[in-house]
């Protein structure tokens, strides 16, 4: 059963929840959409195909309790909910990020889910599964990557219509980064009053890597 892994690296999470805990990440290669201000490009197509067990005892060797699946998008690969039950089995606490363009039924209920919705200045709301909301769980956290005023409206109106906030479900609201001003955006949630959680990517300020 093999995976094809583009790095595993230690690091300081930098989103969600975790933000400032050391994580290792494990970058699955391959993903579906291409939006514009992606930072991992690099993932698209190289890789190394990994068993479970080689990815096991790489991380073992960085010693990190929490571990973080990424991409490109990790669910691209069938294997990918095989890797989150084996690491949750090992008592990891798991958590992977996704784009929400992939099913998201069979994620193990132990890892946390960190859900993007894809606003219109991805070219990608088209690609929004809204049936994954109803595979979410107390706990999961739902992302919305904003590049301007349109975004977060959008964004806005969507949490509202799927009431988002009530699912006890933490919202991220997170500016393009070097685009979107934190500033603005912050003065946009005081505004509406809106009860979302303002995401910085940490580990771009600290200058991780």
């Amino acid at each position: 059963m093999s995976i094809l892994i583009n790095e595993i690296f230690p690091s300081i999470q930098g989103e969600s929840n975790d933000a400032g805990y050391p994580t290792s990440f494990v970058r699955l290669s391959g993903c579906p959409l291409r939006c514009p201000w992606c930072d991992t490009k690099y993932a698209f197509a190289v890789g190394e195909k990994y068993s479970i067990a080689m990815i096991c005892h790489k991380l073992a060797e960085l010693s990190l309790q929490r571990i973080c699946i990424t991409g490109g998008e990790p669910l691209s690969q069938k294997n990918c909910p095989e890797l989150i039950k084996t690491l949750a089995d090992l008592n990891y606490k798991v958590s992977i990020e996704t784009s929400g363009s992939v099913n998201i039924k069979n994620i193990d209920n132990r890892a946390v889910i960190v859900m993007d919705i894809k606003t219109p200045g991805s070219n990608h709301c088209c690609d929004n599964k809204i049936e994954n909301l109803q595979y979410l769980k107390s706990g999961d956290q739902i992302k919305f990557v904003i590049n301007d005023k349109k975004d977060y409206q959008w964004a806005k109106n969507f949490i509202t219509t799927h009431q988002i906030i009530k699912k006890n479900i933490t919202t991220l609201f997170s500016p393009v980064y070097n685009n979107l001003q934190p500033a603005t955006m912050a003065q946009w949630l005081i505004t509406d009053k809106l009860d979302v959680k303002l995401q910085l990517q940490l580990h771009k300020i600290i200058n991780m890597r």
